[in-house]
């Protein structure tokens, strides 16, 4: 199905310059953000012990505040709301383990008198189980992303990978940035989305990459600029759709899915455009700018072919008795 019918190609290497300035920015201010204002890290990554709490009307949060402060331990307790006013979330740093008492009646005992409430969940981490999915979520977008390096380094070309392994960088850092920006809580379901991220993105990358790469061995011409501007138009139609279907999607989760999921489908929000985006503004103006020689490659590509001619030639005369 094509949405876009063109008589020619649309020159998207012509604002290359352009569009590469902006992402640049745009990765500098996320990476700015990221080490200024810092991640806000949930309970799964910080440790400690989450409350969630109904009430049947507005939850009097002032009055929670104020009642909770009164035990010393739960001095820099966190209050806010969780969705809708009914509902609010306490997060503090101790755990009925380091308390010696269960958490989650006496913080029934303190607000008894906010009005009528019930505790739907008390969910606790360890400081030290926090930091080690801290470090193991951090270990596992690395090794996600040097085992994408290796993959698109055999099927494709050096320079392809390096591309690609740029782009998914500079879409996951915005993505990043955007959690910093808006204050989304960044736990277990984040760093999901974030691995989701980078397996969407080098896949409609690849998909551009397969067409240039064909675009290249049939292609009269030997300006790279030129096959990408052909290659891209060709799968603008299919690169648009999957991108609306996917971000319409993402999109009714956002709006409808609930605050559980809130951080997860915000993070796949931004990184479904930006993926999109990287894969024609980013990805293939690099391909360019690393030197990808057009006439190296198809005679490179022509020594393999005439290679396996001679293996297919060898192998068949000795199969006959001739070799």
């Amino acid at each position: 199905m094509e949405i876009f019918k063109y008589d020619k190609p649309i020159p998207f290497m012509r604002y290359a310059k352009r569009f590469g300035l902006l992402s640049i920015v745009l990765v500098l201010l996320s990476l700015g953000l990221i080490f200024t204002k810092g991640f806000n890290y949930g309970l799964d990554f910080a440790g400690g012990t989450l409350v969630q709490v109904h009430y049947d009307k507005k939850a009097p949060i002032d009055e929670i505040r104020k009642a909770i402060a009164k035990d010393k331990n739960y001095e820099n307790a966190s209050v806010t709301y969780f969705g809708n006013d009914n509902e609010i979330i306490i997060r503090t740093k101790n755990s009925s383990k380091s308390l010696g008492k269960d958490m989650g009646d006496t913080i029934r005992e303190l607000i008894k008198d906010t009005g009528n409430f019930e505790i739907r969940r008390v969910d606790m981490v360890g400081a030290k189980v926090g930091s080690e999915l801290r470090e193991k979520g951090i270990m596992s977008l690395v090794l996600a992303i040097l085992g994408i390096l290796i993959y698109v380094s055999f099927r494709f070309e050096w320079r392809f990978a390096v591309a690609s392994v740029l782009a998914l960088v500079h879409d996951v850092t915005i993505a990043m940035g955007a959690v910093v920006l808006f204050g989304i809580e960044v736990n277990l379901d984040t760093l999901a989305a974030l691995l989701t991220i980078l397996g969407y993105s080098l896949n409609d990358t690849i998909i551009v990459f397969d067409r240039i790469r064909e675009g290249i061995q049939i292609s009269k011409k030997s300006d790279l600029a030129e096959i990408i501007d052909e290659s891209v138009t060709q799968t603008l139609s299919r690169t648009t759709l999957t991108s609306l279907t996917t971000f319409f999607v993402v999109l009714t989760l956002f709006v409808f899915g609930g605050e559980i999921i809130r951080g997860f489908s915000f993070t796949l929000l931004v990184g479904v455009v930006v993926g999109t985006y990287s894969s024609i503004f980013v990805a293939s103006p690099i391909l360019m700018w690393l030197g990808f020689s057009v006439k190296e490659y198809r005679l490179k590509q022509a020594e393999k072919l005439k290679r396996e001619k001679e293996k297919e030639k060898m192998r068949a005369q000795y199969e006959s008795g001739t070799l």
